[in-house]
């Protein structure tokens, strides 16, 4: 066997795309990035303990949760039982026998394979959040296992927000998929989805809000037995929640709220509705039946609605800021395309124009590594109307058009290099919308691909 091992070097990628393939042959998704992480520290002879460490995950979450449901799967593929025990040697021998089954020449073998999981696995233009399976997500480990934990905590409230296009809706499907491995009840309300007449009142908003949550849990909607206009429809859906929802479950319900800020827009429903969330936080803290109940909201931060402190649940609960990637993590996404970027100094030109923002990173890499385009050619077109992130630019440009002052404020801070005083609330605005960067009371520009496109295209002051 050794002899054979020698002639078909079984390594880590071979092991990972080898399975991959096997798992779509058979309808099923390829592994995703707990699970690789954890047959990566098999592979390395690591203990459970050591992998969380490491990863950033609860030990209990790899041993008791993932790693059954990941021997299952591999179990399926090889048509025997494996565990962690055995894992390594049960992999190597299949892989092996497999591979000397073939009439074709080992190379040969090695390049179909690697190719036609290429062909599987390439990646698709990144666009939107990144799905679970993707090879292509940058782990965010730290505030993964914080948002982790805090989800396992009767009544927690965690509060997800960022700019647009900075990966909260990624996070997301992550937080979503820990809640189903612990057998949490999962609602996932997109408020994107929403028809704009629902927002017509608050009503008619906790109407279709009870209704949808009813449905996601497969619970018979009873609206009209709980519902009382003597009393009004934010106490009416209070107690369709205690009362009906969370009395008819055992195991808590994570109620996740993406893209929230589109109920910024509507004033009249957010002074109503952030205020009845904040009330079920406070709620959870006197009534075990509110306990059940673990939520997460999503929202970007480029929409500015002043609320009550004292009502909203924006000053509540576990923040959540999403910022951008480290050099490293830039590094690490060539990588994962394929890219030679050890040095350095490809990846530092690309965060000098773009700041390590999550998405415009991960466009450019894409595009790189798709051989279409050179990164001297990238960054020359990027802060033009013809480059490859024109749509994001053009969606600032908008909002400023749309709001002066903020257009003179952003033309301030772009003539200058250094942190510049602004008027407070368009300090706070800009910098919500990922322009400036705050240095204490002070502003500065985020990267310069804000600097040279807005220099364009801005009237001067």
């Amino acid at each position: 066997m050794e002899k054979e091992e020698n002639l078909y070097p079984i390594n880590l990628d071979f092991v990972l795309k080898a399975i991959n393939r096997k798992l779509l042959e058979i309808d099923c998704p390829p592994l995703n990035n707990v699970e690789r992480i954890i047959l990566q520290g098999i592979w390395n002879y690591k203990t459970y303990n050591l992998v969380a460490q490491e990863a950033g995950y609860s030990p209990g979450y790899l041993s008791n949760v993932v790693a059954p449901e990941l021997f299952r799967r591999i179990s399926d593929v090889l048509g025997q039982k494996v565990t962690k025990k055995n894992c390594r040697a049960k992999l190597k021998t299949y892989l092996t026998s497999k591979a000397t089954s073939k009439k074709t020449i080992p190379s040969q073998n090695a390049t179909t394979l690697s190719s036609d999981i290429r062909q599987v696995m390439s990646p698709r233009f990144p666009s939107g959040a990144i799905s679970l399976d993707s090879p292509f997500y940058i782990q965010r480990s730290d505030i993964e296992k914080q948002v982790y934990a805090e989800i396992e905590k009767p009544g927690a409230l965690v509060r997800i927000k960022a700019p647009q296009e900075m990966g909260k809706t990624s996070l997301l499907l992550r937080v979503i998929d820990y809640a189903n491995r612990l057998d949490y009840h999962i609602v996932n309300l997109d408020l994107q989805q929403v028809d704009q007449d629902i927002f017509s009142n608050i009503n008619r908003f906790l109407r279709w809000f009870c209704a949808n949550i009813s449905r996601q849990l497969n619970i018979e909607s009873r609206l009209d037995g709980y519902w009382d206009e003597d009393i009004g429809c934010k106490i009416s859906c209070s107690l369709y929640f205690q009362d009906y929802l969370l009395d008819s479950i055992e195991s808590p319900i994570l109620l996740a709220l993406d893209e929230v800020n589109q109920i910024f827009e509507h004033p009249e429903i957010a002074k109503d509705f952030f205020p009845l969330l904040r009330s079920w936080y406070e709620d959870a803290k006197r009534h075990p039946m509110w306990q059940k109940l673990r939520l997460v909201v999503v929202h970007s931060t480029e929409i500015y609605v002043p609320l009550n402190l004292k009502q909203s649940p924006f000053n509540v609960g576990l923040p959540i800021q999403l910022h951008n990637f480290s050099l490293k993590e830039v590094v690490k996404l060539a990588k994962f395309y394929r890219l030679n970027w050890t040095d350095g100094d490809q990846a530092n030109l690309l965060m000098a124009m773009t700041g390590g923002h999550p998405a415009l990173v991960h466009l450019a890499i894409y595009h790189l590594s798709q051989g279409n385009i050179t990164l001297t050619e990238l960054l020359k077109t990027a802060p033009t109307s013809t480059g490859i992130y024109s749509s994001h630019l053009q969606r600032h440009q908008a909002k400023l058009q749309d709001e002066p002052e903020l257009a003179i404020a952003l033309s301030t801070a772009i003539h200058t290099t250094e942190p510049i005083l602004l008027e407070p609330i368009y300090a706070y605005k800009l910098n919500s919308m990922g322009l400036v960067k705050l240095d204490g009371n002070k502003a500065v520009l985020s990267h310069q691909l804000y600097r040279d496109y807005f220099r364009q295209t801005l009237k001067p002051i």
